[in-house]
């Protein structure tokens, strides 16, 4: 990490980006981190938008997806949907572990319904790759799609914060929903397919399902409602860690 990246003033730069649009975010990021900057995607719902949105401005910056190995065949077919239509520059990262070896030494952990259990298999399917994928690809800031209104972490984030060594940039943190849509049909993007399911959020097919009359967040559709992170955008010390219990991506 360079001098620069160091000395960063965030209160300053964060209230000098208060009111910036989300494409000058990105430029401030790609001018500031250069050939360290990095993004990452999940293929999620609405995943077109920072892609599309940030590759306008870094067509060829990193695009880090982690693959689980326990996604919908409908994000496998978004995701090289997206890939090819807007010459992603894709990083694909999985476990060291594979799905049966896992299954084999610890059980389907999602069907255990236990905090402790969906955050091992939080780190071993998502956290232990985008860590390996930051540090390979010599990653110093990390573009990510985070909103505010998401999930009660996201709530309390910045435009620019440091979580470890890296500085975490998210250009769309204010946006709400009509934003979305209203972005996506400007630049005529797709959704992803099971939108049309009912789905608001996705992730692994068996910690996903669509929206009902009877949850009361959208996250509740993630991960049995036990939590609302997978872990990926929570700070990694072990005091700040504990906050899986009851928020992790």
């Amino acid at each position: 990490m360079n001098s620069q990246v160091l000395s960063l003033d965030l209160p300053h730069i964060n209230q000098q980006l208060a009111e910036a649009k989300s494409v000058e975010i990105v430029q401030w990021a790609a001018d500031t981190f250069g050939s360290g900057l990095v993004m990452s995607t999940s293929f999620g719902i609405q995943a077109a938008v920072m892609l599309h949105l940030v590759t306008r401005v870094v067509p060829d910056i990193p695009v880090i997806w982690i693959d689980t190995g326990y996604l919908p065949t409908e994000t496998y077919l978004f995701a090289e949907e997206l890939t090819q239509r807007l010459n992603l520059n894709l990083q694909v990262y999985q476990s060291p572990m594979s799905p049966a070896r896992m299954e084999a030494l610890h059980g389907r952990l999602w069907e255990q319904r236990d905090i402790e259990a969906l955050n091992r298999y939080d780190r071993i399917r998502k956290v232990e790759p985008m860590q390996r994928a930051l540090q390979e690809l010599g990653a110093t800031a990390w573009l990510a799609g985070l909103r505010r209104n998401q999930t009660e972490h996201r709530k309390q984030l910045d435009v620019v914060s440091q979580q470890g060594e890296l500085f975490k940039v998210l250009p769309i943190l204010t946006w709400h929903s009509r934003d979305i849509y209203e972005y996506l049909m400007k630049h005529d993007l797709p959704y992803h397919p099971l939108f049309d399911q009912g789905y608001v959020t996705v992730g692994d097919w068996h910690s996903s399902r669509p929206l009902t009359a009877d949850d009361q967040d959208e996250r509740d559709t993630r991960f049995h409602g036990l939590k609302q992170e997978c872990g990926l955008h929570l700070p990694q010390s072990l005091g700040e860690a504990k906050s899986r219990d009851s928020s992790g991506l």
